[in-house]
């Protein structure tokens, strides 16, 4: 009886004493800590989905502001005061969106009238798509994917810009609130950021703030930059492309090139549609129709294959993967904007992602 009281209270004893030589992990229940961190994570992308329209004129006010710091201190070098210093980063950022606006408005109007006149013509020779264009609109619905009927996209040249522009509303829509809250970030972005590191509880905090805050300023303001003067000589040699092959309202071309690459990826690739597109309604079912097209990819191969790795790829290195992932879900979440938005976003949280312990692991899953 003793002998298996004794044999009995070995293994208690053993079990106790593995539980005691157990160090308490630092995160608790690690079970109980993923399971919240992603109840909170469905939570905040269901908040930024439903408040959308108040949240991305914020988001967007943010992205500019970073990328126009940079200029609102150099004008106070130069002792121009703060305020007056973001009233006129404003008002040229202002100045430029009213002269795309003024590039785009010219052009498109004399395209869509021309087009309106020869839309007849147009329909008789490219009348052998609507059927397959109705067979695959039916594919689509039975499969629960609403684009649009045919009739609406190839009855009038209007329809097609409608469906190319559809969503984009929604930043004219806030245009005040983003200038707005641009305005006062510019001016009040070091205060606040100020009053964050004060209450934050060491020192080794307050310094990882303060890194992590002109990091992301320095490399959002650079890649900005680059990435829109790239975008500009990519609009300008569209431009000259679509002037050598003889298609009308070159310089609109140029502009909407300018205005796709902002969204990698999937910008150019609707730049080649939709190339292909102009150059066949201009041209008709001919070799020289998918010249333009030709050329276009050209131009976008030579830019995302040699020069912009040139330029960025020292400073940004994000996965493709995770950029395509964002740019579809993103523009789920607030349509063109959101795509627009996206890749900025993205090096945001990388960014952040490298500086914090926690989450390293997550910043180099998105390392290039």
């Amino acid at each position: 009886m003793a002998q298996d009281a004794h044999a009995y209270s070995e293994p208690k004893a053993a079990t106790r004493l593995q539980n005691e030589n157990q160090e308490p992990s630092p995160y608790g229940n690690a079970r109980s800590t993923i399971f919240l961190g992603i109840l909170c994570l469905i939570a905040t992308l269901v908040c930024l989905y439903l408040a959308r329209d108040i949240v991305l004129p914020i988001v967007l006010a943010i992205v500019l502001q970073l990328f126009l710091q940079p200029f609102v201190r150099r004008l106070q070098h130069w002792h121009v005061p703060k305020p007056l210093g973001a009233l006129l980063a404003v008002i040229l950022l202002l100045g430029v969106f009213v002269g795309l606006g003024t590039l785009l408005t010219t052009p498109a109007a004399n395209w869509a009238a021309t087009m309106s006149s020869h839309w007849s013509g147009v329909e008789q020779k490219f009348a052998f798509l609507r059927r397959p264009a109705e067979q695959m609109q039916h594919t689509l619905d039975q499969m629960g994917i609403q684009i649009g009927s045919p009739g609406q996209l190839f009855s009038h040249p209007v329809g097609m810009v409608t469906a190319v522009f559809s969503g984009t509303g929604s930043v004219a829509g806030h245009l005040f609130e983003t200038v707005l809250m641009l305005f006062y970030l510019l001016v009040f972005s070091e205060t606040i950021l100020r009053r964050l590191v004060e209450v934050l509880p060491t020192l080794s905090d307050k310094r990882k703030a303060l890194e992590i805050s002109l990091q992301v300023e320095r490399d959002i303001s650079i890649y900005l930059l680059v990435v829109t003067i790239i975008n500009s000589v990519v609009g300008c040699a569209t431009a000259a492309v679509m002037w050598l092959c003889g298609i009308p309202g070159s310089v609109l071309w140029g502009v909407i090139a300018f205005c796709l690459n902002f969204v990698p990826i999937l910008g150019p690739f609707c730049g080649v549609l939709l190339f292909l597109a102009v150059g066949l309604i201009s041209k008709g079912v001919v070799w020289s129709a998918l010249l333009p097209t030709a050329l276009y990819f050209g131009v976008h191969v030579l830019e995302g294959e040699f020069i912009t790795p040139m330029l960025l790829a020292r400073r940004f290195t994000l996965n493709p993967i995770a950029i395509i992932l964002s740019l579809i879900f993103w523009n789920w979440m607030w349509g063109i904007p959101g795509a627009i938005l996206a890749v900025p976003m993205l090096a945001i949280i990388k960014i952040i992602s490298d500086r914090l312990q926690p989450l390293h692991a997550f910043g180099h899953m998105l390392e290039g």
